[in-house]
């Protein structure tokens, strides 16, 4: 096991991480941009090291601060989290080459299933679903990509090959628009992500987004730790997320994750992962494979019992993973609400000082945060300032308890978004289950009427 790790993110989850090394003995280095100086993990760390401004590109993004830091504090590996480098094939590689181990799966496996057209040409080798489209990147040649929409069926959707997080696509309904929609998506792809290749897939009307987290070590032991139903969404970002998956027959959940355990071994991977799929009409489509730790990973752990980033971290050191499929037991339901420092309607970020903060309490309840009364929101990241997660015996049980977590939060001096996840609490089609990805945003431009 690794003496010291250091932890190359911020926010809840690099408190979450530094938690896990607590529990397992392992010193924890925390790095931090200036703006991040009086965070509470600062506070918790063995050692930590400010490598840079506030801007993430000079800090939380800048690789050689990062490695430098792991070498003059003596770590052992490097835990990247999710978000800024998690998912960057460049740094795993340099980490490695520079003699630390990266807590994640192998440079190659990043970059395989992180060019979304090579992952999903590896998923259909390996058996998994896939959504109807071209069968590589799309050519410059107008007449080709006429004749594979007129193949696929309008509505089709265009997407960047090495794109994420909802940008880089774009849905076209008429062959009119085709074309356009194809030059616009390549210079925005090649613009954002220094990749202009795009695809094309079918456009599903109204699927769910379901995913499966799958575990493996390099010993070729894989196992899938349940499903996520990730539907509600705005923006292509997730607000609320589930686990089980309300309303599909557990015999159809069980064959897609065996699917994914098999491709996860045809693979080689190795660590943390989830398969995201849409799901319609019954069936389940592969849309891309994240390679790094999930914002939604504590839902899982909740049901399964099983620590995921502790796992990582085991597995990273080169240890089998301390589980078998047989031994994973789906317990109970488990919801979590992102909680973020914006308007809860406009969604405008609500930078600036907390005055008050009373997280909330009570069985089956769990707060993953940095915040605290008198910590400043800093303006230069992502929203995000925590993560309400309940578990409850049943479905039910667990909207009830949510409910009530979320009645007990108190947040001031900032705008958060706790009043829109308590309507959706006792929101009566959310309450049903089953609301596809479209139904959040559907709602909200019904409440604004």
């Amino acid at each position: 096991m690794f003496k010291k790790i250091l932890i190359a993110n911020r926010g809840e989850i690099a408190l979450r991480i530094q938690r896990s090394c607590r529990e397992l003995g392992i010193k924890a280095v925390m790095v931090y941009s200036e703006a991040d100086r009086e965070a509470k993990y600062i506070k918790l760390a063995d050692e930590s090291v400010c490598i840079g401004p506030a801007a993430s590109a000079q800090s939380y993004l800048n690789m050689p601060a990062i490695i430098s830091a792991a070498e003059v504090t003596d770590a052992e590996a490097i835990h990247p989290g999710y978000g800024f480098l998690s998912e960057n094939a460049d740094f795993a590689e340099r980490v490695e080459k520079s003699g630390f181990k990266f807590i994640g799966p192998s440079p190659e496996s990043i970059r395989l299933m992180g060019d979304k057209v090579s992952a999903k040409q590896a998923m259909l080798k390996a058996g998994v679903p896939c959504v109807p489209g071209s069968e590589g990147t799309l050519p410059d040649d107008p007449a080709i990509n006429k004749r594979i929409a007129k193949q696929i069926g309008y509505p089709v959707i265009i997407k960047a090959a090495g794109g994420g997080g909802g940008r880089g696509m774009r849905v076209v309904h008429t062959e009119a628009a085709l074309l356009h929609a194809v030059q616009t998506t390549k210079a925005e792809a090649g613009a954002a992500f220094g990749n202009p290749e795009v695809y094309m897939e079918k456009f599903l009307q109204n699927p769910r987004h379901i995913e499966i987290q799958i575990m493996a070590d390099q010993y070729k032991n894989a196992v899938w730790l349940g499903e996520r139903d990730c539907s509600m969404q705005r923006r292509h970002q997730k607000v609320i997320e589930e686990a089980p998956a309300p309303g599909i027959p557990r015999k159809q959940i069980e064959k897609i994750g065996e699917r994914c355990v098999a491709a996860v071994k045809k693979i080689a991977y190795r660590g943390a992962g989830t398969f995201e799929f849409l799901y319609e009409n019954g069936e389940f489509y592969f849309i891309e494979m994240n390679t790094r730790l999930q914002v939604e990973h504590p839902v899982t752990e909740w049901i399964t019992g099983v620590d995921v980033v502790r796992t990582q971290i085991m597995v990273a050191a080169g240890e089998k993973l301390p589980f078998t499929q047989r031994m994973i037991e789906i317990k109970g339901h488990a919801i979590e609400c992102r909680i973020n420092a914006e308007d809860p309607y406009k969604f405008v970020p609500s930078p600036g000082r907390i005055t008050t903060w009373h997280a909330p309490g009570g069985p089956g309840v769990r707060v993953d945060s940095h915040i605290y009364a008198n910590y400043f929101v800093p303006p230069n990241y992502d929203s995000m300032i925590g993560k309400i997660i309940v578990h409850g015996d049943t479905r039910e049980q667990a909207l009830a308890r949510m409910s009530t977590a979320l009645s007990e939060t108190v947040v001031e001096g900032i705008n958060t978004n706790i009043a829109l996840h308590r309507e959706l609490m006792v929101d009566a089609k959310f309450m049903d289950g089953g609301t596809n990805i479209h139904y959040l945003e559907e709602w909200l431009s019904k409440r604004e009427r």
